[in-house]
């Protein structure tokens, strides 16, 4: 199997991902990404190459991130050692200080036990399929093995949060003064930074799941689990809940009633709210084939056109760079607005999201009305043929059949699972129990022509 999934390298710490793999890969990347045209130029002036560092407050980063460090220092780049940070923070200061190259070290939102390791080229952008492709061909072979002078030093980016926070800031259109946010940073990587940058800009912050050990990342709080802020929220009366995951690419929400907002709604509240200032390129939102229908409905509606791309963040931000969009995102949270960032920022989101309640005066649920939610039933069909699932007729038939029968009033698709013999079947249709009985419907119809 390739090393390098949608998110860069994910597994289990000290399991697949030793630190041994690390150094490696760090190595590896140093080889790779030293062979651009800028960075030869760098070498040629006898400058070293330079990367940032960071990670999740995971115990296993700790180890793993020291590994990164080491394998890029004995290959002769220069490392800036951020700590503890958001995956966007890292990303934003690659650009920042123009560095080669960097790595994030995070399992994001998975449970803490894992982890990752993320690469992102210079400008804080990730790195397209056939750098990746070729980083993985570059671990078994020759590493780059300065001697005396010419080894690479870790130092510590003292102002690396800092920096984060005055562009954070600086990004807003309205400061967030009157406004009352319980955030829950699961006991993540914006523990620290998130609550910080909140009360710079205005807000009366509660802080929940903000008190890391390397063990309890994501531990029943985080975007994965909104429960906790949905009742923090009402029992102090606070105006909107946001909500990270452990990493602090994503953002959801919840209103003073303690309702979920989920990203679908946000970005229907951010793209309406940047076309009017003028600031959505092309009148245009990129989301996944996975994005609600209300949020096609909404944007029809304001004159927003919806681009879709396949499911992942990466696909979006593929969509986005290549006609030079403005936002875009998926209905986990992940909301990318390229004016400032080059990859979901859960921070940056929320803070756009209250800055509009602000600059409207509107509560969160009022502005989340722009869009109504269709429900969406999800089977998932295990143990079929996932290859036949977009070529097999009689399939292609009941999807045909269903389609018809709900008209504008719904959707279908399905998806066949990228990792495992199983075939996604989601329904959208005006009542939950209208997209189950279709959504039942088309799974059995799976089941009986793809069996393996």
């Amino acid at each position: 199997m390739p090393l390098f999934g949608t998110d860069g390298v994910r597994g289990l710490a000290n399991g697949p991902l030793t630190a041994d793999l690390a150094l490696t890969l760090a190595q590896a990347t140093a080889v790779v990404l030293g062979q651009g045209r800028t960075a030869e130029a760098r070498k040629a002036a006898g400058k070293r190459l330079t990367a940032v560092v960071a990670r999740d407050p995971r115990v296993s980063g700790e180890f793993l991130s020291a590994a990164v460090c080491a394998g890029l220092a004995s290959s002769g780049v220069d490392v800036l050692e951020a700590g503890v940070l958001p995956t966007p923070a890292a990303a934003y200061l690659i650009a920042d200080i123009d560095a080669d190259f960097g790595v994030m070290v995070s399992a994001s939102h998975n449970p803490a036990p894992d982890n990752g390791i993320k690469i992102f080229a210079r400008g804080g952008v990730k790195l397209p399929d056939e750098v990746e492709q070729r980083i993985e061909a570059a671990l078994s072979g020759p590493k780059l093995q300065p001697t005396g002078a010419d080894v690479g030093r870790i130092r510590r980016f003292a102002d690396a949060e800092d920096r984060y926070v005055v562009h954070l800031l600086a990004s807003l259109p309205h400061r967030l003064d009157g406004l009352h946010v319980v955030l829950d940073c699961a006991h993540g990587a914006a523990s620290g930074v998130s609550p910080e940058t909140f009360r710079n800009a205005g807000a009366r912050v509660t802080v929940i799941g903000a008190d890391p050990d390397g063990l309890n990342i994501n531990d029943g709080v985080g975007s994965t689990h909104l429960d906790s802020l949905a009742e923090h929220v009402v029992r102090v009366g606070a105006d909107v809940g946001i909500a990270h995951d452990g990493d602090a690419d994503r953002c959801l929400a919840v209103d003073a009633r303690g309702r979920v907002v989920d990203g679908d709604q946000i970005m229907a509240v951010l793209a309406v709210a940047m076309k009017q200032r003028g600031h959505l390129v092309k009148d245009t939102l990129v989301a996944t084939v996975m994005s609600n229908l209300g949020l096609h409905r909404a944007m029809a509606e304001h004159g927003i056109t919806v681009v879709q791309t396949g499911v992942g963040d990466r696909y979006v931000l593929e969509a986005m760079n290549e006609h030079g969009y403005s936002l875009g995102g998926e209905q986990s949270g992940h909301v990318i607005m390229s004016e400032y960032a080059t990859t979901g920022d859960g921070v940056l989101t929320g803070l756009h999201l209250m800055a509009e309640m602000a600059r409207t005066g509107r509560s969160l649920a009022e502005l989340a009305s722009i869009m109504t939610v269709y429900p969406q039933v999800l089977v998932n069909v295990r143990g079929v043929d996932r290859a036949c699932a977009e070529t097999d007729e009689g399939v292609a038939a009941a999807v045909a059949a269903v389609s018809a029968e709900l008209g504008d009033s719904g959707r279908v698709l399905l998806r066949p699972s990228g990792t495992e013999e199983m075939v996604r079947v989601m329904v959208e249709a005006a009542s939950a129990e209208v997209a189950s009985g279709y959504a039942e419907r088309l799974a059995e119809v799976v089941r009986e022509r793809l069996a393996l």
